[in-house]
Protein backbone atom coordinates (compact mmCIF):
# COMPACT_ATOMS: atom_id res chain seq x y z
CA UNK A 1 0.00 0.00 0.00
CA UNK A 2 1.44 3.12 -0.64
CA UNK A 3 2.29 5.64 1.71
CA UNK A 4 -0.48 8.32 1.29
CA UNK A 5 -3.08 5.76 1.35
CA UNK A 6 -1.70 4.18 4.37
CA UNK A 7 -1.51 7.62 6.04
CA UNK A 8 -5.36 8.25 5.09
CA UNK A 9 -6.29 5.18 6.32
CA UNK A 10 -5.01 5.43 9.73
CA UNK A 11 -6.50 9.05 9.44
CA UNK A 12 -9.25 7.41 8.87
CA UNK A 13 -8.65 5.48 12.13
CA UNK A 14 -7.87 8.01 14.36
CA UNK A 15 -9.82 11.16 13.33
CA UNK A 16 -7.13 13.17 12.46
CA UNK A 17 -5.56 14.99 8.72
CA UNK A 18 -2.99 12.81 7.29
CA UNK A 19 -0.79 15.07 5.36
CA UNK A 20 2.19 12.46 5.21
CA UNK A 21 3.86 11.86 1.61
CA UNK A 22 6.19 9.15 0.37
CA UNK A 23 9.72 10.73 1.92
CA UNK A 24 13.19 11.06 -0.23
CA UNK A 25 15.79 9.10 -0.35
CA UNK A 26 18.29 9.77 2.03
CA UNK A 27 22.14 9.86 0.50
CA UNK A 28 23.16 10.82 4.33
CA UNK A 29 21.80 10.89 7.58
CA UNK A 30 23.41 12.82 10.14
CA UNK A 31 24.30 11.47 13.63
CA UNK A 32 24.80 8.10 12.61
CA UNK A 33 27.80 6.60 12.58
CA UNK A 34 29.57 5.42 9.12
CA UNK A 35 29.26 1.93 8.45
CA UNK A 36 31.35 -0.64 11.01
CA UNK A 37 32.25 -2.42 8.26
CA UNK A 38 32.94 -2.53 4.49
CA UNK A 39 30.51 -3.71 1.89
CA UNK A 40 29.78 -3.50 -1.70
CA UNK A 41 26.22 -2.71 -3.22
CA UNK A 42 25.29 -3.62 -6.91
CA UNK A 43 25.71 -0.91 -9.41
CA UNK A 44 21.99 -0.88 -10.24
CA UNK A 45 20.88 0.64 -6.67
CA UNK A 46 22.00 2.87 -3.94
CA UNK A 47 22.47 2.80 -0.19
CA UNK A 48 22.75 4.68 3.19
CA UNK A 49 22.90 3.86 6.97
CA UNK A 50 19.91 5.42 8.82
CA UNK A 51 20.74 3.67 12.09
CA UNK A 52 23.31 2.48 14.19
CA UNK A 53 23.77 1.79 18.00
CA UNK A 54 20.51 -0.52 17.89
CA UNK A 55 20.91 -4.30 20.01
CA UNK A 56 20.95 -7.23 17.64
CA UNK A 57 17.84 -5.53 14.75
CA UNK A 58 16.38 -8.83 14.32
CA UNK A 59 12.89 -7.42 12.00
CA UNK A 60 11.58 -4.75 10.31
CA UNK A 61 8.39 -3.95 9.39
CA UNK A 62 6.52 -0.94 9.02
CA UNK A 63 2.87 0.21 10.29
CA UNK A 64 -0.24 1.67 8.51
CA UNK A 65 1.46 5.00 9.14
CA UNK A 66 4.96 4.64 7.74
CA UNK A 67 6.66 4.09 10.98
CA UNK A 68 9.23 1.71 11.34
CA UNK A 69 8.77 -1.32 14.03
CA UNK A 70 12.50 -2.80 14.71
CA UNK A 71 12.40 -5.83 17.09
CA UNK A 72 15.71 -6.27 19.04
CA UNK A 73 16.92 -9.23 20.14
CA UNK A 74 17.62 -9.24 24.19
CA UNK A 75 15.81 -5.81 24.59
CA UNK A 76 12.35 -5.45 23.19
CA UNK A 77 10.62 -4.04 20.07
CA UNK A 78 11.33 0.21 19.03
CA UNK A 79 9.23 2.34 16.87
CA UNK A 80 10.66 5.01 14.29
CA UNK A 81 9.67 7.40 12.39
CA UNK A 82 11.04 9.58 9.96
CA UNK A 83 12.06 13.27 9.11
CA UNK A 84 10.91 14.95 5.69
CA UNK A 85 14.87 14.16 4.66
CA UNK A 86 14.13 10.48 4.90
CA UNK A 87 16.21 9.93 8.11
CA UNK A 88 14.73 8.80 11.60
CA UNK A 89 13.87 11.37 13.89
CA UNK A 90 12.70 9.61 16.51
CA UNK A 91 13.28 6.16 18.38
CA UNK A 92 11.23 5.26 21.25
CA UNK A 93 10.60 1.93 22.73
CA UNK A 94 7.22 0.12 22.12
CA UNK A 95 7.93 -3.18 24.02
CA UNK A 96 10.47 -3.85 27.12
CA UNK A 97 10.94 -7.55 26.95
CA UNK A 98 14.42 -9.28 27.14
CA UNK A 99 13.34 -12.27 26.13
CA UNK A 100 12.26 -11.07 23.11
CA UNK A 101 14.62 -12.16 20.62
CA UNK A 102 13.36 -12.19 16.85
CA UNK A 103 9.71 -12.82 15.83
CA UNK A 104 7.51 -9.71 15.07
CA UNK A 105 4.68 -8.97 12.47
CA UNK A 106 1.77 -6.68 12.12
CA UNK A 107 -1.77 -7.19 11.38
CA UNK A 108 -2.99 -6.24 7.87
CA UNK A 109 -4.82 -3.51 9.31
CA UNK A 110 -2.05 -2.74 11.49
CA UNK A 111 -3.99 -2.90 14.62
CA UNK A 112 -2.59 -6.26 15.87
CA UNK A 113 0.76 -6.59 16.83
CA UNK A 114 2.52 -10.10 17.46
CA UNK A 115 6.00 -10.95 18.77
CA UNK A 116 7.57 -14.48 20.12
CA UNK A 117 10.83 -15.20 22.48
CA UNK A 118 12.09 -18.71 22.90
CA UNK A 119 9.17 -20.17 24.03
CA UNK A 120 5.89 -17.94 23.68
CA UNK A 121 4.03 -15.58 21.27
CA UNK A 122 2.09 -12.61 22.52
CA UNK A 123 -0.24 -10.30 20.88
CA UNK A 124 -0.76 -6.68 21.54
CA UNK A 125 -3.54 -4.15 20.09
CA UNK A 126 -1.24 -1.19 18.43
CA UNK A 127 -1.78 2.08 17.65
CA UNK A 128 0.27 3.87 14.99
CA UNK A 129 -1.05 7.08 15.79
CA UNK A 130 -0.11 7.16 19.34
CA UNK A 131 2.97 4.65 18.48
CA UNK A 132 1.91 2.51 21.68
CA UNK A 133 0.75 -1.22 22.51
CA UNK A 134 -1.88 -2.13 25.04
CA UNK A 135 -3.98 -5.55 25.90
CA UNK A 136 -1.30 -8.00 26.15
CA UNK A 137 -2.55 -11.80 25.41
CA UNK A 138 -0.53 -14.50 25.19
CA UNK A 139 -1.18 -16.28 22.12
CA UNK A 140 1.20 -19.60 21.96
CA UNK A 141 2.89 -20.85 24.79
CA UNK A 142 5.17 -24.32 25.42
CA UNK A 143 7.27 -24.19 22.47
CA UNK A 144 10.45 -26.79 22.60
CA UNK A 145 13.82 -25.18 23.11
CA UNK A 146 16.84 -26.42 21.57
CA UNK A 147 19.99 -24.99 20.36
CA UNK A 148 17.99 -22.83 17.54
CA UNK A 149 16.00 -19.98 19.72
CA UNK A 150 14.23 -17.86 17.06
CA UNK A 151 10.28 -18.24 16.58
CA UNK A 152 9.43 -16.46 13.11
CA UNK A 153 5.51 -15.07 13.07
CA UNK A 154 4.31 -14.08 9.67
CA UNK A 155 0.47 -13.12 9.80
CA UNK A 156 -1.56 -14.00 6.60
CA UNK A 157 -2.60 -11.13 4.41
CA UNK A 158 -5.06 -13.62 2.91
CA UNK A 159 -6.71 -14.08 6.29
CA UNK A 160 -5.60 -11.86 9.20
CA UNK A 161 -6.77 -14.17 12.00
CA UNK A 162 -4.35 -16.72 10.74
CA UNK A 163 -0.50 -16.68 12.29
CA UNK A 164 2.28 -19.15 10.82
CA UNK A 165 4.74 -19.97 13.75
CA UNK A 166 8.14 -21.42 12.65
CA UNK A 167 10.52 -23.65 14.88
CA UNK A 168 14.07 -24.86 14.63
CA UNK A 169 15.03 -28.38 15.77
CA UNK A 170 16.75 -29.21 19.61
CA UNK A 171 20.41 -30.01 17.77
CA UNK A 172 21.79 -30.66 14.37
CA UNK A 173 20.59 -34.15 14.42
CA UNK A 174 17.21 -34.19 15.79
CA UNK A 175 15.78 -37.94 15.15
CA UNK A 176 12.89 -37.36 16.89
CA UNK A 177 11.40 -34.47 14.89
CA UNK A 178 11.49 -36.77 12.15
CA UNK A 179 7.78 -36.94 13.69
CA UNK A 180 5.11 -34.37 13.32
CA UNK A 181 4.39 -34.70 16.99
CA UNK A 182 7.20 -33.60 18.68
CA UNK A 183 6.78 -29.94 17.47
CA UNK A 184 9.97 -29.59 16.10
CA UNK A 185 11.62 -28.11 13.15
CA UNK A 186 8.50 -27.34 11.91
CA UNK A 187 6.14 -24.52 10.84
CA UNK A 188 2.40 -24.41 12.06
CA UNK A 189 -0.51 -22.21 11.62
CA UNK A 190 -2.48 -20.70 14.25
CA UNK A 191 -6.15 -19.41 14.51
CA UNK A 192 -5.84 -16.33 16.78
CA UNK A 193 -9.38 -15.66 16.57
CA UNK A 194 -9.94 -19.30 18.24
CA UNK A 195 -6.97 -18.94 20.70
CA UNK A 196 -7.66 -20.15 24.25
CA UNK A 197 -7.57 -17.78 27.49
CA UNK A 198 -4.16 -19.36 28.14
CA UNK A 199 -2.75 -19.68 24.44
CA UNK A 200 -2.31 -22.56 22.11
CA UNK A 201 0.55 -25.09 22.90
CA UNK A 202 2.56 -25.09 20.10
CA UNK A 203 3.63 -28.86 19.92
CA UNK A 204 -0.28 -30.36 20.41
CA UNK A 205 -2.43 -27.55 18.67
CA UNK A 206 -2.23 -25.76 16.00
CA UNK A 207 -2.37 -26.90 12.31
CA UNK A 208 0.90 -28.60 10.98
CA UNK A 209 2.28 -26.36 7.65
CA UNK A 210 5.40 -28.15 7.18
CA UNK A 211 7.64 -30.51 9.17
CA UNK A 212 11.19 -32.06 8.56
CA UNK A 213 12.32 -28.19 8.12
CA UNK A 214 15.65 -27.62 10.22
CA UNK A 215 15.09 -24.03 10.91
CA UNK A 216 13.14 -22.16 8.62
CA UNK A 217 13.89 -18.53 10.15
CA UNK A 218 13.00 -16.94 6.57
CA UNK A 219 9.49 -16.49 6.44
CA UNK A 220 7.14 -14.65 3.86
CA UNK A 221 4.10 -14.80 2.12
CA UNK A 222 3.47 -14.04 -1.70
CA UNK A 223 0.39 -11.95 -3.14
CA UNK A 224 -1.54 -15.09 -2.83
CA UNK A 225 -1.30 -15.72 0.65
CA UNK A 226 0.81 -18.92 -0.28
CA UNK A 227 3.96 -19.41 2.52
CA UNK A 228 7.23 -19.75 1.89
CA UNK A 229 10.18 -20.44 3.84
CA UNK A 230 14.55 -20.31 3.45
CA UNK A 231 15.64 -22.81 5.67
CA UNK A 232 19.07 -23.49 7.61
CA UNK A 233 20.09 -26.64 6.81
CA UNK A 234 22.62 -29.01 8.66
CA UNK A 235 26.84 -28.74 9.79
CA UNK A 236 29.74 -31.27 9.43
CA UNK A 237 28.15 -33.96 7.14
CA UNK A 238 29.71 -36.64 5.94
CA UNK A 239 28.64 -39.25 3.75
CA UNK A 240 29.40 -42.68 4.43
CA UNK A 241 28.79 -45.57 1.80
CA UNK A 242 30.14 -49.30 2.29
CA UNK A 243 32.13 -47.78 5.18
CA UNK A 244 34.02 -45.26 3.93
CA UNK A 245 33.54 -41.91 4.93
CA UNK A 246 34.04 -38.25 2.64
CA UNK A 247 33.47 -34.66 4.30
CA UNK A 248 31.19 -32.93 1.85
CA UNK A 249 30.37 -30.65 4.61
CA UNK A 250 31.87 -27.37 2.60
CA UNK A 251 29.48 -27.05 0.56
CA UNK A 252 26.62 -29.57 0.84
CA UNK A 253 23.54 -29.32 1.86
CA UNK A 254 22.13 -26.30 0.32
CA UNK A 255 20.12 -23.72 2.22
CA UNK A 256 17.17 -24.11 0.80
CA UNK A 257 13.97 -22.25 -0.62
CA UNK A 258 10.43 -24.17 0.49
CA UNK A 259 7.15 -23.50 -0.92
CA UNK A 260 4.45 -24.10 1.37
CA UNK A 261 1.55 -23.21 -0.33
CA UNK A 262 -1.73 -21.99 1.69
CA UNK A 263 -2.14 -22.27 5.10
CA UNK A 264 -5.01 -23.53 5.60
CA UNK A 265 -5.05 -26.09 3.45
CA UNK A 266 -1.32 -27.51 3.78
CA UNK A 267 0.37 -29.65 1.19
CA UNK A 268 0.29 -33.42 1.22
CA UNK A 269 2.58 -34.89 1.75
CA UNK A 270 3.88 -32.20 3.99
CA UNK A 271 7.32 -33.49 5.48
CA UNK A 272 10.43 -32.02 3.91
CA UNK A 273 13.07 -34.10 4.74
CA UNK A 274 14.39 -33.37 7.69
CA UNK A 275 16.48 -35.51 9.87
CA UNK A 276 17.04 -37.78 6.62
CA UNK A 277 16.84 -36.32 3.72
CA UNK A 278 18.71 -33.53 2.51
CA UNK A 279 19.69 -31.33 -0.23
CA UNK A 280 22.47 -31.38 -3.03
CA UNK A 281 24.51 -27.87 -3.47
CA UNK A 282 27.80 -29.51 -4.69
CA UNK A 283 27.10 -32.36 -6.62
CA UNK A 284 31.29 -33.14 -7.30
CA UNK A 285 31.73 -34.20 -3.62
CA UNK A 286 29.50 -36.74 -3.79
CA UNK A 287 32.30 -39.38 -5.27
CA UNK A 288 30.12 -42.66 -5.22
CA UNK A 289 27.34 -41.42 -7.33
CA UNK A 290 27.18 -39.30 -10.52
CA UNK A 291 23.02 -39.30 -10.34
CA UNK A 292 23.15 -35.92 -7.73
CA UNK A 293 22.78 -32.96 -8.92
CA UNK A 294 22.29 -29.38 -7.52
CA UNK A 295 18.91 -29.53 -5.93
CA UNK A 296 18.77 -33.46 -5.59
CA UNK A 297 18.28 -34.81 -2.00
CA UNK A 298 20.69 -37.10 -0.88
CA UNK A 299 21.02 -39.44 2.82
CA UNK A 300 24.18 -39.58 4.52
CA UNK A 301 24.72 -42.87 4.97
CA UNK A 302 22.87 -44.75 1.91
CA UNK A 303 22.52 -48.68 1.82
CA UNK A 304 20.45 -51.15 -0.34
CA UNK A 305 17.50 -50.71 1.72
CA UNK A 306 17.42 -46.54 2.24
CA UNK A 307 19.55 -44.65 0.15
CA UNK A 308 18.78 -41.21 -2.25
CA UNK A 309 16.74 -42.54 -3.94
CA UNK A 310 14.04 -43.37 -1.09
CA UNK A 311 13.85 -39.66 -0.51
CA UNK A 312 11.88 -39.06 -3.77
CA UNK A 313 8.12 -38.84 -3.81
CA UNK A 314 8.45 -38.99 0.23
CA UNK A 315 9.89 -35.81 0.46
CA UNK A 316 8.87 -32.13 -0.85
CA UNK A 317 12.73 -31.35 -1.78
CA UNK A 318 13.01 -27.35 -2.38
CA UNK A 319 11.84 -24.88 -5.13
CA UNK A 320 15.24 -23.65 -5.24
CA UNK A 321 18.92 -24.36 -3.39
CA UNK A 322 21.27 -21.69 -2.05
CA UNK A 323 25.51 -22.39 -0.87
CA UNK A 324 25.72 -24.21 2.19
CA UNK A 325 26.03 -22.75 5.39
CA UNK A 326 25.27 -19.03 4.77
CA UNK A 327 22.60 -18.91 6.92
CA UNK A 328 19.53 -17.30 5.73
CA UNK A 329 17.38 -14.99 8.46
CA UNK A 330 14.90 -12.97 6.69
CA UNK A 331 12.52 -12.30 3.50
CA UNK A 332 10.12 -10.19 1.49
CA UNK A 333 8.75 -10.16 -1.36
CA UNK A 334 8.71 -6.99 -3.04
CA UNK A 335 5.34 -4.87 -3.97
CA UNK A 336 4.77 -6.99 -7.00
CA UNK A 337 6.06 -10.38 -5.84
CA UNK A 338 8.64 -10.19 -9.18
CA UNK A 339 11.59 -10.72 -6.67
CA UNK A 340 12.20 -12.27 -3.66
CA UNK A 341 14.78 -10.98 -1.25
CA UNK A 342 16.31 -12.55 1.23
CA UNK A 343 19.38 -11.54 3.82
CA UNK A 344 22.08 -14.27 4.69
CA UNK A 345 23.43 -13.72 8.18
CA UNK A 346 27.11 -15.44 7.31
CA UNK A 347 28.65 -19.03 8.26
CA UNK A 348 30.83 -20.55 10.61
CA UNK A 349 30.69 -23.71 9.33
CA UNK A 350 32.96 -23.40 6.53
CA UNK A 351 36.65 -22.16 4.86
CA UNK A 352 36.78 -19.38 3.45
CA UNK A 353 33.32 -18.35 5.46
CA UNK A 354 30.13 -17.14 2.76
CA UNK A 355 26.81 -15.14 3.06
CA UNK A 356 26.91 -11.65 4.38
CA UNK A 357 24.58 -10.91 1.77
CA UNK A 358 20.96 -9.97 0.58
CA UNK A 359 20.04 -12.45 -2.60
CA UNK A 360 17.23 -11.00 -4.79
CA UNK A 361 15.24 -14.18 -6.25
CA UNK A 362 13.24 -12.98 -9.41
CA UNK A 363 10.03 -14.69 -9.20
CA UNK A 364 7.15 -15.06 -12.63
CA UNK A 365 3.56 -15.95 -12.14
CA UNK A 366 2.66 -19.21 -13.57
CA UNK A 367 -0.71 -20.14 -15.87
CA UNK A 368 -2.84 -20.96 -13.05
CA UNK A 369 -1.92 -17.57 -10.60
CA UNK A 370 0.86 -19.52 -8.51
CA UNK A 371 4.20 -17.21 -7.95
CA UNK A 372 6.98 -19.25 -8.50
CA UNK A 373 11.06 -18.66 -9.08
CA UNK A 374 12.21 -17.91 -12.48
CA UNK A 375 14.97 -20.71 -12.92
CA UNK A 376 15.02 -24.28 -12.87
CA UNK A 377 15.34 -26.28 -9.15
CA UNK A 378 18.77 -27.59 -10.43
CA UNK A 379 19.90 -24.03 -10.59
CA UNK A 380 22.99 -22.66 -8.93
CA UNK A 381 22.63 -19.22 -10.71
CA UNK A 382 18.28 -18.67 -9.60
CA UNK A 383 19.60 -15.33 -7.70
CA UNK A 384 21.61 -12.34 -7.92
CA UNK A 385 23.69 -10.49 -5.12
CA UNK A 386 22.54 -7.19 -4.69
CA UNK A 387 24.20 -6.48 -1.27
CA UNK A 388 27.56 -8.08 -0.10
CA UNK A 389 30.48 -8.14 2.81
CA UNK A 390 33.62 -6.54 0.88
CA UNK A 391 35.22 -9.48 1.51
CA UNK A 392 33.13 -12.72 2.90
CA UNK A 393 35.77 -15.08 2.50
CA UNK A 394 37.59 -13.26 5.38
CA UNK A 395 34.92 -13.09 7.81
CA UNK A 396 35.01 -14.85 11.31
CA UNK A 397 31.71 -15.25 13.11
CA UNK A 398 32.51 -17.07 16.50
CA UNK A 399 29.34 -16.88 17.31
CA UNK A 400 25.79 -15.81 16.47
CA UNK A 401 26.02 -12.22 17.77
CA UNK A 402 29.74 -11.41 16.83
CA UNK A 403 31.79 -11.57 13.73
CA UNK A 404 34.57 -9.47 12.02
CA UNK A 405 31.93 -8.57 9.78
CA UNK A 406 28.63 -7.41 9.37
CA UNK A 407 25.57 -9.94 9.95
CA UNK A 408 22.51 -8.96 7.91
CA UNK A 409 19.23 -10.03 9.23
CA UNK A 410 16.35 -8.13 9.16
CA UNK A 411 14.38 -6.77 5.88
CA UNK A 412 11.39 -5.40 4.90
CA UNK A 413 9.96 -2.65 2.27
CA UNK A 414 8.81 0.66 3.24
CA UNK A 415 4.91 0.87 2.90
CA UNK A 416 5.37 2.33 -1.21
CA UNK A 417 7.06 -0.39 -2.06
CA UNK A 418 10.33 1.80 -2.88
CA UNK A 419 12.52 1.76 -0.05
CA UNK A 420 14.04 -1.72 1.36
CA UNK A 421 14.90 -1.33 4.57
CA UNK A 422 18.34 -4.42 5.54
CA UNK A 423 20.02 -4.81 9.40
CA UNK A 424 22.97 -6.04 10.79
CA UNK A 425 22.65 -7.34 14.13
CA UNK A 426 26.45 -7.68 15.38
CA UNK A 427 26.64 -6.80 18.62
CA UNK A 428 29.64 -4.77 17.74
CA UNK A 429 26.85 -2.13 16.28
CA UNK A 430 23.59 -2.62 15.28
CA UNK A 431 22.65 -0.82 11.92
CA UNK A 432 20.16 -0.51 9.97
CA UNK A 433 20.27 0.59 6.21
CA UNK A 434 18.04 1.54 3.43
CA UNK A 435 18.56 0.38 -0.12
CA UNK A 436 16.92 1.59 -3.41
CA UNK A 437 17.19 0.95 -6.81
CA UNK A 438 18.39 3.85 -8.61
Amino acid sequence: MHWLLSAVVGAALTGTVATQTTTPFPTSCSGVAAAKYPYTVDSAWQITKVASGLRQPRTIIFDPLGNMLVLQATSGASVHTFGPDGCINSTTSLIANSGLNHGLSLSPDGKTLYASSATQVWSWTYDAATRKVSNQKTVITGISQGIHSTRTVVVSPKNPNIIIVSTGSNANWDYAAGSPATGRACVKSFDVSKAPATGYNYNTQGTMVAYGVRNEVALAFDPNGHAWGVENSGDDFRRTVNGQSTDVHIDNPAEELNYFGDPESPRTPNWYGYPTCFTVWEPSLFTDTTTLKTGSQFVVSPNSTFNDASCVGVSNPPRLSFPAHIAPIGSVFDKNATNLYVTFHGSWDRQPAAGYLVAEVPFTTTADGVYDPVAAADSKTGYKTVLSSQNPGSCNSPSLTQSTCWRLAGIGWDNAGEKLYVSSDNQADGEIFVLKKK
